[in-house]
């Protein structure tokens, strides 16, 4: 053993660990730590990698169902669709290195989340994300755009997987922490699944991909701190990424999980090498001894320390049958990868690493994993809103309502935006959400099936109410699936914070935590991977609680789907769902009367449930040409939303007993949805609704060149789109 360093509190300090954390490490060892032994502790016990605050409210979650195969606990979840099909997806955070380095955080969150699937057995057929940015006129929002979505469209389009959806929205709240949440969808067959546990002593461990550099050293400490006026410093810590090596890993990967050499597999993600290695022995109940001169390494002179932590992007660990090495070796050669046996699998428990002739780390590996802390964070709730009553927000002008709103930041068209993701290579993307529908629908190859794909968070609402706002982000992704006509089974997650350690903030997590919980009971709709990312605040200031949900449904035969898009001349436009016109919280509060106050719209699960299976019998039975769920900016934008993807006017009829204006046009009452049915379809839909106590009614029709209604809207569609596309282009002009 190497002599240890001696280890002041300024240096625990900056790796990240407090005064009572270094105590438990000189606990464990029985010795100090020299520098190396006390960096892998450093990693292992960041809020990135330990889950420390938040472990203990993450296992309240369900996460088992009758189609979930793997659930949270590995590197991604994996659900069955049928006919051995198998589907594995997850969500990922790349807030703090995107702030920084906006196109490579942004390009390394794409090829990160990817490895996390594939490593699995999976192919990639679909990418989503969840994209915050701070308001548009902070002299920093423009080019944090520019950046993320380059990073974003440069990695998956290089690789050559479809960017199918996703979300964009701009609040003040984000000035100083953007999100950038990327999620991935692969297919894999249900009995060719790979897991990362290391089973086995005297197993070779083989490292593959890209060499180690010095890029990324630290960055998952970096993930778990809150930034500060120095924060553009820390450029350093981000990773650099290579599409083009993601897509011989890939390629390489599949090759070789075609065979039986592989045992166990895990990428190098946030802290690299001692993430991966120290995942695989805990889960596997093995230790591991690894020789780091044996690492291909791409800098001269790197240290132990740098190489275990270094985050350098396009790497995997592999533990591999004896005797299949040089299959190994070959498949990896072949597609002009660095791969070398690095180490093997021991009996001992511990970590113990090799440098230079000498024993530079020798650690118990069950303190860094399932040992690390676990802290019970005092939290306090978020105080109750005022409901506010819509009769008392004044509506002077519907028609420069519709259009303020329709040209406003969080609805306006995204085009500029996915016109530079390649949505439909691979050929199977039946239809993109990143133009405005519901969901995205992404076929599985030579069927007849297809799998829709969701992201969704009302960040408003869970800052007013985060237990609501919990259910209510689940809800959503819930009701778009349903619009597309698929049954939805599972979610990932990616619980976007602040500072754990304040108790209002952890308050919220826990709120949001509860309610989300609740509604996948509801839905039988369980959390099966996912992620969380704290810390997310410059200076004290905190983001805008955001738990973002990426939803995935099955739909089971593609004869019978919908779309946003499928309105026609004479179509009858009907409402499911009752509207009082909840305004508080919502976007026309917001953005028309300069409001950010009141109680967020409740969410009654048992509705949401009956709404939602109801509208997809309907989908089923060929009912519905076009569906669009009711959410930001509430029925008016949902209805505008339609006429602009159907191309077709919309004639709208308040009823004459219906809530006040304001809130009838723009409430955001839950447990809605708007259908457009042929003419001699509605009294049939309508009474089936009403026997099952559900509350249906005609509010419009299709057809002509004008948004109109009996309350003196009168707009030409064309005006609309005209002021719906132009924000975008104006912003990033």
């Amino acid at each position: 053993m190497t002599q240890a360093v001696e280890i002041t509190s300024e240096i625990v300090a900056e790796h990240g660990l407090t005064e009572d954390e270094y105590k438990i490490i000189l606990d464990r060892l029985g010795r100090s730590p020299n520098l190396t032994e006390l960096g892998i502790f450093s990693v292992m016990w960041s809020e990135h990698c330990s889950y420390k605050s938040s472990r203990r409210h993450l296992g309240k979650f369900l996460t088992s169902g009758k189609r979930v195969i793997q659930g949270p606990g590995e590197n991604a979840g994996v659900i069955d669709i049928d006919d051995g099909d198998a589907i594995i997806f997850k969500m990922e955070s790349h807030n703090h290195p995107s702030y920084i380095e906006p196109y490579q955080g942004a390009a390394t969150g794409v090829g990160g989340i990817m490895r996390d699937v594939f490593t699995m057995g999976a192919r990639p057929i679909a990418l989503m994300n969840a994209l915050r940015f701070g308001e548009p006129s902070h002299p920093k929002t423009k080019s944090l755009v520019d950046g993320v979505v380059a990073g974003i469209g440069g990695y998956g389009n290089c690789v050559g997987v479809p960017t199918v959806g996703g979300e964009t929205n701009f609040h003040k709240g984000y000035n100083g922490n953007i999100l950038v949440n990327a999620m991935c969808v692969g297919l894999a067959r249900t009995d060719n699944v790979f897991y990362s546990a290391a089973k086995g002593v005297g197993n070779p461990i083989f490292y593959v991909g890209s060499k180690t550099g010095r890029d990324g050293i630290h960055g998952a400490t970096m993930a778990s701190a809150e930034f500060d006026d120095d924060s553009d410093e820390k450029r350093p810590t981000v990773q650099v990424g290579d599409p083009f090596t993601e897509k011989l890993l890939i390629e390489a990967c599949m090759e070789l999980m075609a065979t039986d050499a592989i045992i166990a597999i895990q990428d190098m993600g946030a802290a690299g090498l001692t993430s991966s290695s120290i995942e695989m022995a805990d889960k596997g109940g093995v230790g591991v001894e690894l020789n780091l001169d044996d690492v291909p390494q791409r800098e001269d002179g790197m240290t132990a320390y740098e190489m275990m932590l270094s985050e350098s992007q396009e790497r995997m660990l592999m533990v591999i049958q004896p005797g299949k090495e040089q299959l190994a070796f070959d498949i990896f050669e072949k597609w002009e990868l660095d791969v070398a046996q690095i180490g093997s699998t021991t009996d001992t428990g511990r970590l113990v690493l090799n440098h230079g002739g000498k024993i530079v780390c020798d650690i118990p590996i069950a303190p860094l994993a399932d040992d690390a802390p676990n802290y019970d964070r005092p939290h306090i709730a978020t105080p109750k809103r005022d409901e506010i009553n819509a009769d008392n927000i004044a509506l002077s002008d519907l028609n420069k309502a519709v259009l303020d709103i329709m040209g406003s930041p969080d609805i306006a068209s995204r085009r500029w935006i996915w016109e530079q993701y390649d949505r439909h290579v691979m050929t199977d993307t039946v239809d993109s959400s990143q133009s405005g529908g519901d969901a995205a629908i992404v076929r599985i190859h030579g069927t007849n099936k297809a799998v829709a794909i969701t992201t969704d968070v009302t960040p408003r609402y869970c800052e007013a109410d985060p237990y609501e706002g919990g259910k209510q982000c689940v809800a959503e992704t819930w009701r778009n699936l349903t619009c597309v006509g698929a049954d939805p089974i599972a979610i990932t997650d990616c619980l976007n914070f602040g500072n754990p350690e304040r108790p209002e903030i952890m308050g919220q997590f826990v709120g949001c935590i509860e309610g989300m919980n609740e509604a996948c009971r509801a839905f039988d709709y369980p959390v099966v991977s996912g992620n969380v990312s704290l810390y997310n605040e410059t200076n004290g200031q905190a983001i805008p609680p955001t738990p973002a949900v990426g939803g995935v449904g099955l739909i089971p035969d593609l004869d019978f789907y919908t779309t946003l898009a499928g309105a026609k001349k004479g179509d009858a436009l009907l409402l499911i769902g009752e509207t009082t016109g909840w305004i508080g919280s919502s976007l026309y509060l917001r953005e028309i009367a300069n409001m950010e106050t009141g109680a967020p719209p409740p969410v009654d699960l048992e509705q949401e449930k009956k709404h939602g299976d109801y509208v997809r019998r309907l989908i089923r039975d060929r009912r519905v040409h076009a569906a669009h769920d009711c959410s930001d900016g509430g029925l008016m934008v949902a209805a505008t939303e339609m006429a602009l993807a159907a191309d077709l006017g919309l004639n709208i009829q308040r009823p004459a007993d219906s809530c006040a204006i304001s809130g009838w046009y723009f409430g955001e009452d839950q447990a809605r949805y708007l259908l457009a049915v042929d003419a001699n379809s509605v009294n049939p839909i309508l009474s089936t609704a009403d026997s099952l106590g559900i509350k249906a009614q005609q509010i419009g029709t299709f057809g002509g060149n004008n948004l109109t209604s009996n309350d003196g809207l009168n707009i030409e569609l064309s005006k609309v789109r005209t002021t719906y596309e132009a924000w975008f282009p104006k912003l990033m002009s």
